[in-house]
């Protein structure tokens, strides 16, 4: 197993001239989502049919190997669910006997990432291919770090802000937490053509935006343009999740059938059956990724979509570095100030937390009934690397 994922991980690496960026592409962290690494493999072909010159490094990496190979979202856990430094370190603790599956994919990605970060120069584009299992608009997710928000703006589909403060571990959260522009594409359900045609599209585009390739060198660029903003529906708008729902394992669930992301829901409206009993929508909203498929530890989501102003004035504190005030409110205290992390009690800072901490480009965990874990995505984000781009001295870009 572990000589045939190394010999499988890579799909392919593109190396131009060495001034240019690093950008790299995860296809198939889940098994059961295929059309990512088909695009990839696609546009690696394309390059180099067209004879396409190459600026900096290209590469496409293969998430779950095994769990391609059976069609499955994973076979022992989820794989997008392992990255985080405590369980990292387990997993490394380990003997070669005790690894799971998909603790030797995990141990394989990471050693490629190592590779590339000690070997390549920056600046770096880590863009990780998704599916769903119901339908969907094409769409990005991104921890809210204002170079992931901008370079995701380029792109004519919504943006969906704060899935990490849901989810332990996805592998996009590990990379933007080095500091690292990281984007999520999830571009359309599991078993349509149009999702491999979506992500064939947002990969020329990305590659273009990130300097890579010109676009003048991609034929029918502007075609890859309009068929995300016609598969969007031209919507382009932010949304920010407010609620999840949490499958634990041995449970029952099952979705009303016919909701696709994006569909307005009412409240009181009958999304689902969990243990026998109705699940309701709490309030108006936007279902999100309801799940249609065995596998899985999310439900559904609950969206909102975020004003122009909000996003607009999230710019502003965070320029002005209105964080470094924020221990002087009652109830905020610095946990790590180097990097940017307070600990807020939620008792006495209820009435601002959330919706404050949001705008300042801050993350939660909850650790326990009254205390609250924030962690800046902008104290740690790499600005400097990305002070360079066209795309980040946009001053119109968000």
């Amino acid at each position: 197993m572990e000589d045939q994922i190394g010999r499988s991980r890579t799909i392919g690496h593109l190396k131009g001239g060495n001034d240019g960026p690093t950008m790299i592409f995860f296809g198939g962290i889940h098994g059961n989502e295929p059309s990512g690494e088909q695009a990839i493999q696609e546009v690696f072909k394309g390059i180099a049919e067209n004879g396409i010159s190459v600026n900096g490094n290209i590469y496409g990496i293969r998430g779950n190997v095994a769990a391609l190979l059976a069609g499955k979202r994973f076979l022992d856990r989820d794989l997008n669910r392992l990255w985080t430094e405590e369980k990292i370190e387990k997993i490394k603790a380990k003997s070669k006997n005790e690894l799971l599956n998909e603790d030797k994919e995990l141990l394989s990605i990471h050693q490629i990432l190592s590779d590339i970060l000690k070997t390549e120069s920056g600046p770096y584009y880590f863009i990780d291919f998704h599916t769903t299992s119901s339908k969907t608009l094409p769409f990005i997710t991104i921890n809210d770090a204002l170079i992931n928000r901008k370079f995701s703006k380029l792109f004519p589909v919504p943006i969906i802000l704060g899935i990490e403060e849901y989810l332990e571990g996805p592998l996009l959260s590990y990379i933007n937490e080095r500091g690292y522009l990281s984007v999520g594409f999830e571009s359309g359900q599991h078993t349509e053509r149009e999702a491999v045609d979506n992500s064939i599209a947002f990969m020329w585009l990305a590659l273009a935006y990130g300097g890579a390739l010109k676009s003048a060198d991609i034929v029918g660029f502007e075609g890859y343009y309009r068929q995300l903003k016609n598969s969007a529906k031209e919507n382009a708008s932010f949304f920010e999740i407010i609620y999840r729902h949490p499958i634990e394992s041995g449970e029952k669930f099952q979705m009303q059938p016919g909701f696709q992301s994006f569909d307005i829901v009412n409240k009181g409206k009958v999304l689902a059956e969990h243990n026998d009993k109705a699940v309701l929508a709490q309030q108006k909203s936007s279902i999100f990724m309801p799940l249609y498929q065995s596998q899985g530890e999310d439900g559904f989501f609950l969206i909102r979509k975020t004003p122009k102003f909000a996003l607009w004035l999230s710019v502003l504190l965070r320029k002005i570095r209105m964080p470094a005030l924020l221990p002087i409110l009652p109830g905020v205290s610095w946990a790590d100030k180097k990097n940017g992390t307070l600990l807020v009690n939620e008792r006495t800072a209820r009435f601002m937390a959330k919706p404050l901490f949001h705008l300042l480009g801050y993350r939660n965990r909850v650790i326990n009934k009254s205390i609250i874990l924030m962690t800046s995505r902008e104290a740690t984000a790499k600005n400097s690397m990305y002070n360079g781009t066209w795309w980040y001295r946009n001053k119109k870009s968000v």
